[in-house]
Parts: structure tokens; C-alpha cells; sequence
């Protein structure tokens, strides 16, 4: 009698039952309660960027250089492009962004 209702068991596929789904209902939810927070954490962190800042790459003997500046400093580096050359368009470009005068 025990064979025959191991041979039973074994023959019919799984069901699911009212505990499976709410196990895997709730597995979702967290899954989806995750994803919508991470959402929300890359949408609202980070400080927004400054209207009076500059920021041009370009290519130095090491490779990819950046140079950044806001405020004050800025407006020196777009006053005064000498040292950029190789940038100049990029330059004017961040400048003009920025409302500081090229040159």
C-alpha cells in the first residue's frame, strides 16, 4: 500500500497551493517594492549642477584630462583660453552655457 501511493505521488505533476503562491506573491512584491525605491534613490540623489560651472575634456599626455571650474574661477579660465588651445571649441562651447564671455 505505501508503493502504490509513492508511485502515485511520483506520476502526477506538482500543484500549487494556496502557500506556494502567496510565497512567491510576496517574493514579487519585495522584488518590485526594491526596484521601485532604487528608482526613486537614482531619480532624487546627486545635487543638481551649478548654472556658473564649466567642465571640458579632453586629451592630455595620460590620457583623458578634465577640467572643471565654477564661479570666479570659471570666468578666469574663460577670460583667458591660452592654455587651452586644443580645447578652444569645447571651451567656448561651456563657456557660452555657462553666460561667461569667451576670450
Amino acid at each position: 500500500m505505501i508503493m502504490m501511493d509513492q508511485s502515485k505521488r511520483l506520476s502526477q505533476p506538482l500543484r500549487w497551493g494556496r502557500r506556494e503562491r502567496t510565497v512567491v506573491a510576496v517574493l514579487l512584491a519585495c522584488v518590485a517594492l526594491a526596484v521601485i525605491g532604487l528608482g526613486a534613490y537614482a531619480v532624487t540623489s546627486g545635487a543638481p549642477p551649478r548654472k556658473d560651472c564649466i567642465e571640458v575634456t579632453f586629451a592630455s599626455t595620460l590620457g583623458g584630462a578634465t577640467e572643471h571650474a565654477c564661479g570666479g574661477q570659471a570666468r578666469t579660465v574663460c577670460a583667458s583660453p591660452g592654455a587651452f588651445k586644443s580645447t578652444a571649441a569645447q571651451l567656448r562651447a561651456a563657456c557660452r552655457r555657462a553666460g561667461f564671455p569667451f576670450g
